[in-house]
């Protein structure tokens, strides 16, 4: 019993927070959003839909899932600048 609550609260629990997060985002995504996709496409989102997401590249417009949308990447893309001192 001892080893299943240390499997849960350090592996299982911790993947459950982040597929809750990871959802969150998703759903909280909205036009003209800058995004990075999980394979490394950095762009804009032009149009979304309840799956997908049509997002505006400088190759132009591609279609990727709303799954395919990498949540720390983009978080840190959006995040505002730290100016050293």
């Amino acid at each position: 019993i001892l080893m299943f609550a240390v499997v849960y609260f350090f592996m299982i629990a911790p993947q459950m927070k982040r597929a809750k997060q990871e959802k969150k985002f998703a759903a909280e995504l909205k036009r003209g959003d800058k995004v990075i996709t999980k394979s490394g496409m950095h762009g804009k989102i032009f149009e979304l839909t309840d799956t997908a997401c049509v997002i505006e590249t400088q190759a132009g417009k591609i279609k990727f899932e709303r799954a395919s949308i990498h949540m720390e990447m983009s978080n840190k893309l959006n995040a505002p600048a730290v100016v050293k001192k």
